[in-house]
């Protein structure tokens, strides 16, 4: 029974653990360059454009040990997608339609029932984008869609066979990451639903195309058109 819903090989189940703990704590290779150049941490604290600077070479470094980890399953998933990456991006964007339509309507109902204003997270992105607009677009369109499509569609999906768990995995994990380390009350925990949504319908994607560039080159679109909403608008 157990062999159905879960793969039971020991490497992949501990390369999974150790690639989700590497993610939750890659914030601390920030500490790398503050540690090598002397930087005084207080004097960063309170500049906002060297946050991002930070974060991003955080994120770049974590983007090669996932590159260095994965690299021959991502040779071969990108050949798979190659192969029809037409009907492997149709069939990936007609989910990701669903998933935009729940996100958006959850997101209205958390509006106009509780009056919220957003989460946080989106806040705080948007203040790092004000602060290095050109940091953030590298950041935000390229470096966080390949780490967490690899981390929460490809890393879920080679541990756990059963396509339902892995959905709702996916839902729950990516909708908390981008909601739990600036919720500062109950409602914020509310938008684990509308994030949740939308990393359900990545998983879905890449459940039906077998290659994580389906879903990767959604998030990327994804990302990008509303990083491009936040700056012109």
């Amino acid at each position: 029974m157990m062999e159905k819903l879960i793969n039971l090989d020991r490497k992949i189940i501990i390369r999974s653990f150790l690639v989700f703990i590497c993610f939750y704590y890659s914030s601390l290779l920030q500490y790398i360059p503050i540690i090598f150049f002397n930087m005084n941490i207080e004097s960063i604290r309170g500049n906002m454009s060297m946050a991002v600077l930070l974060s991003c070479f955080s994120s770049v470094v974590f983007s090669l040990i996932l590159l260095i980890i994965y690299r021959d399953d991502l040779v071969k998933e990108f050949k798979t997608f190659k192969k029809n990456w037409v009907n492997n991006f149709d069939t990936g964007f007609k989910w990701y339609l669903v998933g935009l339509v729940v996100m958006m309507t959850s997101n209205l109902v958390l509006y106009y029932v509780l009056h919220s204003g957003g989460a946080s997270n989106e806040n705080t992105v948007q203040a790092m984008i004000s602060a290095s607009p050109i940091f953030m677009a590298v950041q935000v369109c390229l470096i966080a869609p390949f780490n967490e499509e690899v981390v929460f569609r490809k890393t879920l999906y080679d541990v756990f066979k059963n396509k339902w768990i892995f959905i709702f995995l996916s839902f729950l994990l990516f909708g908390g990451a981008h909601v739990m380390s600036n919720a500062s009350s109950l409602v914020d925990y509310l938008y684990i639903i509308p994030y949740g949504a939308l990393g359900a319908a990545f998983a879905m994607a890449y459940s039906k195309t077998k290659t994580i560039y389906t879903s990767m080159s959604l998030h990327i679109m994804h990302n990008t058109c509303l990083f491009l909403l936040s700056v012109l608008i």
